[in-house]
C-alpha cells in the first residue's frame, strides 16, 4: 500500500501538535514545515523539533526572516500586551503569516507529490484573527487548486483545519486521547530567558484556561520570578 503524505505546518505550539497527530491518525505520513521567521519566541522551535521527532516523517525549518517586515509584536520592538485577552485584532498578528505559511506548504506539498495540508487554526484563533478565520482556509483552497500544475490537472489538494471549530478545552482534551505530552510544546509569545513560560500574554491565559476548563493539570513550564 502506497503511504499518502501531509504536509503540516509545525509552529511547536499545542494546537500544532495535536493537528500532526491528528493527520497522523487519519493515516497520513506526516510532512512537518516549521517556519524560522526570526519570531521573538525562537524557544518553539526547538518545541517543534522535540514534537517532530515523535510525529513526523521529515522535519523542515525553513528560514524565513519577516523581522525584515516588520509590523507585528512577534517580529518588532512591540510590546507583547500582558493585560489579558481584548477585542479586535491583537498586535501578536503577524501580517498575512498564516497565507506566507500556507504558500510554503503548498509548494512543498507540490514537490512532495502530497495532496494535503493541515494547518492548527481554532475557534478562539480565529476570533482576533483574520488569517485563522473558515472562510480564509476555504479560500487559501480554493486558490491552490487554481495556482498550481497539480491542481489545474484535476489532481486538487485538501486543506484540513481539523481545530478549526474546537475550543482551547477540547483540543487539550484532544492531546490526553491521542496520547501525547503536551508538555513538549510551546505556546508563549514572550518567554523569559530560561525559556519559561511568561504566564500572562494571550497565548498563555488561552492555554491555560484551556487545560483549566478541560480539568487537566497544566503541564506548562513557566518562568521564575
Amino acid at each position: 500500500m502506497i503511504r499518502r503524505d501531509a504536509v503540516v505546518l509545525l509552529s511547536g505550539g499545542l494546537d500544532s501538535m495535536v493537528c500532526a497527530a491528528l493527520a497522523r491518525e487519519a493515516g497520513f505520513g506526516v510532512l512537518a514545515l516549521t517556519v524560522d521567521y526570526n519570531q521573538r519566541h525562537r524557544v518553539e522551535l526547538e518545541a517543534a523539533r522535540r514534537i517532530a521527532a515523535d510525529l513526523a516523517d521529515r522535519h523542515i525549518v525553513l528560514p524565513l526572516d519577516l523581522t525584515a517586515f516588520g509590523g507585528s509584536a512577534l517580529t518588532s520592538d512591540i510590546a507583547v500586551p500582558k493585560g489579558g485577552v481584548g477585542e479586535g485584532i491583537p498586535v501578536t498578528y503577524v501580517p498575512a503569516r498564516n497565507t506566507v505559511f500556507l504558500s510554503l506548504a503548498l509548494a512543498w506539498a507540490e514537490s512532495a507529490g502530497a495532496r494535503d495540508l493541515y494547518v492548527g487554526v481554532n475557534a478562539l484563533d480565529y476570533s482576533g484573527y483574520p488569517d485563522c478565520r473558515p472562510e480564509f482556509i476555504a479560500a487559501f483552497e480554493a486558490l491552490a487548486n487554481r495556482a498550481t500544475k497539480a491542481g489545474v490537472e484535476g489532481v486538487g489538494f485538501t486543506v484540513h483545519a481539523p481545530l478549526q471549530h474546537m475550543t482551547k478545552a477540547d483540543i487539550a482534551r484532544e492531546a490526553v486521547r491521542l496520547g501525547l505530552d503536551a508538555s513538549l510544546s510551546h505556546s508563549c509569545y514572550d518567554p523569559a530567558p530560561d525559556g519559561g513560560a511568561c504566564g500572562l500574554c494571550d497565548a498563555c491565559r488561552l492555554r491555560a484556561k484551556g487545560f483549566e476548563d478541560a480539568g487537566l493539570p497544566d503541564p506548562t513550564r513557566y518562568a521564575r520570578s
